[in-house]
């Protein structure tokens, strides 16, 4: 059977699936997906909001018969993939295609981290304590120790790295828990799998050069298809660099010591070592100020940032160095020290400054910093490892892959120059169903002013729509003033990014039906909430990255020197990619309907702004709020016969 049959209105999709509609998009792309595996070459393919592009690559590869790879771009959408809409093509189908799930160790319990952790008792808290206790009961009857069985862990639990292990923590061979690990159960059913759904992160992480588990999938795979493939570019940058954070230096420490008092080093230097160290890591973090991402040359010529990395340097060398004496008194210490040789080296590395091919920064939060070295440019790694990885199937597919209808951008950045490429645009009737909105008179972006206006325009917008909005901003300081503006100003439920977790602010928007959702980055992408609570999408402005972000000014710097222009070939397109995520929020089944409001003048007023309108949807435009009321005013269904 071909794809584009199986998708047709008498195929097994059609029989099998409750409410599933043949698209024509969907069979296209279908044959597109199924011609690239058969050939084995490489395919681009933006696939609209609402073309099926899920069952469009996933029949194809069941039917293939061959081993393929699907790495997606979240834990979340790798779950979802896996134990929803995979079971259900696999079912219509009637091919018992062997499948597996493979996630990055951080995701599955370990039992010898589980069984230290409660030796400690280092919890107080009650419900911290009682969680603990939880994941030791569900560890003795669960069979694939992945942790999200456990429903009510929250992702910001200060549990998850004293139950899990890394490429940096795990014993290994050594572990008195090997024969029973998790992670080691998981990788042996990928490896007699014949369809495997991984994440990008797992996925770089391996060809990256780091041990995370599944080199042994990738070589015998015949094709890799990437779902969100957006995504791409950037995840590889920061696999293909280096990175150290304060939290795997203050890991390391707190692990040197319980290591010490369970193998008993006798080395009475190294507690106080290791303690030395972790206050060393705190004054690194007081030292950089202020939460920001600079720079590390502008780091590193301020005085007391420079003596306090110097002073980290120092320390961690010693730790290392007493560590490499204990390492021979059992696998705990001998880990410990590996860790510590690398991490020195890595912070040597970073802090050394960065070069015509990469730039060094560093990202200071509230809670610690992380130093990273970024390559520029990533496609000739990509190229050179995808190329070791011998001839496949490559499929790079997402909603959001074009600037208009060039595709330039996303190829160059991946060394994807060769690949052939094609683009479904979205079947939803966005002539009919949506409205965009652009409100007049604002002032240009930028600093509160703009914020103001921003709210002042969107109140009698959220009044029309009755709630039932997302407020997307590019800054979390404009998302909090408008919090704070609009509290009181509206009568529906606000719910503010940063006040629950993403899940939980997700579930109380849906549950309220008439909630107005202010959030940044996070919910510009995966995010599906289809319905009526959602039938109203406001973007603040549009979404150029800061001006001065490190890796940006470097890219930039390199572009000019090549005598390219930063803004065109590589702002703009990122910003339009970016936009088409946020708009793109809003229609998402075939009966939604809604408003998008864009509060950017430059839209109207800058020559660029007809390519971010050329990037979305066909739909009604209009500059007047009367239109919106009209709008929210007439049912959908008298306006598709109006």
């Amino acid at each position: 059977m071909r794809s584009q049959e199986a998708l047709g209105p008498r195929g097994p999709l059609a029989r099998a699936v409750p409410g599933f509609v043949p698209r024509p998009a969907q069979q296209e792309m279908a044959r597109a997906v199924e011609a690239a595996l058969a050939e084995r070459h490489t395919l681009v393919a933006e696939s609209g909001t609402g073309t099926g592009k899920t069952f469009a690559y996933l029949v194809p590869a069941i039917l293939s018969g061959q081993r393929v790879l699907i790495s997606t771009g979240t834990r979340n959408l790798q779950d979802q993939l896996y134990r929803r809409d995979l079971p259900l093509v696999r079912a219509a189908l009637e091919r018992p295609v062997q499948t597996a799930l493979l996630k990055g160790r951080a995701n599955y319990a370990c039992r010898y981290r589980l069984e230290r952790t409660l030796a400690e008792g280092r919890f107080t808290a009650r419900e911290s304590a009682a969680r603990l206790q939880r994941v030791a009961a569900w560890v003795q009857h669960t069979r694939t120790g992945d942790l999200a069985e456990i429903g009510d862990l929250p992702e910001e639990s200060e549990l998850w790295p004293l139950v899990t292990s890394t490429a940096d923590n795990c014993l290994g061979g050594d572990c008195p828990y090997y024969a029973d690990c998790f992670v080691n159960r998981a990788r042996r059913e990928a490896a007699q799998a014949e369809l495997v759904v991984v994440n990008h992160h797992l996925f770089f992480a391996d060809i990256g050069v780091r041990e995370e588990g599944f080199a042994q999938l990738l070589p015998a795979a015949d094709a890799v298809i990437f779902d969100e493939a957006h995504q791409l570019p950037e995840i590889a940058a920061s696999f293909f660099g280096a990175m150290l954070s304060s939290q795997q230096l203050r890991g390391l420490c707190r692990d040197a010591i319980a290591e010490d008092l369970k193998e008993a080093s006798g080395l009475a230097e190294l507690r106080r070592a290791a303690e030395t160290t972790e206050r060393a890591v705190l004054d690194a973090r007081l030292a950089l100020g202020a939460a920001a991402r600079t720079p590390w040359a502008e780091r590193a010529g301020e005085a007391r940032a420079a003596e306090a990395f110097a002073t980290l340097h120092a320390q961690l060398r010693g730790l290392a160095e007493i560590l490499e004496v204990a390492a021979g008194r059992g696998p705990g210490l001998a880990n410990c020290a590996r860790r510590a040789a690398a991490l020195e080296e890595r912070l040597a590395a970073i802090t050394s400054g960065d070069d015509l091919h990469q730039v060094a920064w560093v990202d200071a939060t509230e809670r610690g910093f992380v130093l990273h070295l970024t390559p520029l440019d990533v496609a000739p790694a990509f190229r050179e490892r995808l190329a070791a990885l011998g001839t496949k199937a490559w499929v790079y597919t997402s909603a959001t892959l074009a600037v208009g209808e060039d595709f330039g951008y996303f190829t160059r950045r991946l060394g994807l120059e060769h690949a052939l490429t094609a683009r479904w645009s979205s079947p939803f009737d966005y002539a009919q169903r949506a409205l965009l909105y652009v409100p007049p008179a604002l002032p240009a972006p930028g600093g509160s002013a703009h914020t103001r206006a921003v709210v002042e325009a969107v109140v009698p917008v959220l009044r029309a729509s009755g709630g039932r909005a997302f407020l997307l901003f590019t800054s979390h300081r404009a998302l909090r003033l408008a919090a704070e503006l609009l509290a009181g100003r509206v009568d529906y439920p606000l719910f503010v990014q940063g006040t629950m977790s993403r899940a939980r602010l997700l579930e109380a928007f849906v549950a309220a039906g008439n909630g107005v959702l202010l959030g940044t980055g996070s919910f510009w992408e995966g995010v599906d909430v289809p319905g009526p609570a959602l039938s109203c999408v406001i973007i603040d402005k549009l979404p150029f990255a800061a001006p001065d972000d490190p890796v940006l000014k470097a890219r930039a710097l390199a572009c000019e020197a090549a005598g390219g222009n930063p803004f065109v070939e590589l702002q703009l397109p990122e910003a339009v990619i970016a936009l088409k995520q946020g708009a793109g929020r809003l229609i998402r089944s075939f009966d939604d309907s809604g408003v998008l409001v864009l509060c950017d003048p430059r839209l109207y007023g800058r020559s660029y702004g007809r390519l971010f309108l050329e990037s979305l949807p066909p739909m009604p435009a209009t500059r007047d709020i009367a239109d919106v009321q009209r709008f929210f005013e007439l049912p959908p269904a008298r306006r598709d016969r109006a």
